[in-house]
């Protein structure tokens, strides 16, 4: 709410990076209730998290379809890309026609998950899954209506500074965020992909999933989901006991890593396809 005080620009603009930080952090807290993993009994944390994802524009409906179809097939490299960003063998995209590499290089292009407000949560959670399938995702509708409505107020009401400030940046960095996080965490020079046939469960978790090294700040503001490799192990452990299995099982602490320093983002980025013959991402 400091954004609304008259303030100067310069703590407006602190506390609406602020704000988009925490909204990363209840997305995670979210993302665990989805899990049943904390207040799954309660109907008051129901209401408020149907709530929330309406406001980031991840509705319960089709966040947890698409969410649960990624636990059971992550790091599948013939399966579709449904909760997470494609990945297509060298060979298989020397095959497409141009059009389609253009769109597979479209989808994993930085620009795309910087604007992961627009391409992943506005466009890829509501309005791709209302084209699809809109008798089954009519909550996709209602957020988009819900999401706007609540910033046309703001507008209206606050003026389009204050959208700015109160609407506008938070939800840029937690979708930039978001989106970046979806996909470094299973796309980091050393993940492990493998054929349908040869896929484990622990094998996806240990193999296929990083732990992104963090500060203890960002930590905090992304409930932890840095110990990724930890939730895909078991995704019923809450956010908040996740350093505490880290800490207990030796084994865990091996980890295949990742962090939010430039090099490693840049690492990340320039990966495109899976290589066979090398068993390891590459760029083009």
């Amino acid at each position: 709410m400091q954004t609304v005080y008259n303030f100067h620009w310069s703590l407006k603009l602190l506390c609406s990076i602020f704000a988009g930080l925490v909204i990363v952090r209840m997305f995670v807290i979210y993302h665990d209730h989805q899990h049943k993993a904390i207040l799954d009994k309660s109907p008051l944390a129901n209401m408020i998290f149907t709530l929330f994802g309406f406001y980031v524009l991840a509705p319960t409906g089709i966040w947890s379809a698409s969410h649960d179809y990624h636990h059971k097939n992550n790091c599948k490299l013939f399966s579709a890309s449904i909760g997470s960003y494609p990945i297509y063998t060298k060979q298989k995209f020397e095959k497409l026609s141009k059009g389609e590499q253009r769109h597979y290089l479209f989808i994993r292009h930085p620009l795309t998950i910087l604007f992961g407000y627009f391409f992943t949560f506005m466009y890829g959670m509501c309005i791709k899954s209302i084209i699809n399938r809109f008798s089954k995702n009519i909550d996709s509708l209602v957020a988009l209506i819900v999401h706007f409505a609540y910033q046309f107020t703001v507008f209206y009401f606050l003026g389009w500074q204050t959208w700015i400030f109160m609407c506008a940046i938070p939800h840029f960095i937690s979708g930039a965020m978001g989106s970046y996080l979806f996909y470094a965490q299973h796309n980091f020079p050393t993940v492990t992909f493998v054929g349908n046939e040869d896929w484990t469960y622990e094998g996806a978790a240990l193999d296929s999933s990083s732990f992104m090294k963090l500060n203890p700040f960002m930590h905090w503001a992304t409930a932890n989901i840095g110990y990724h490799h930890i939730h895909h192990m078991n995704s019923r452990i809450p956010f908040y006991r996740l350093p505490e299995v880290w800490d207990a099982i030796p084994e865990l602490r091996t980890a295949k890593t990742t962090s939010l320093k430039p090099k490693d983002v840049m690492a990340c980025l320039h990966l495109k396809v899976w290589d066979f013959e090398h068993q390891k991402m590459v760029g083009l």
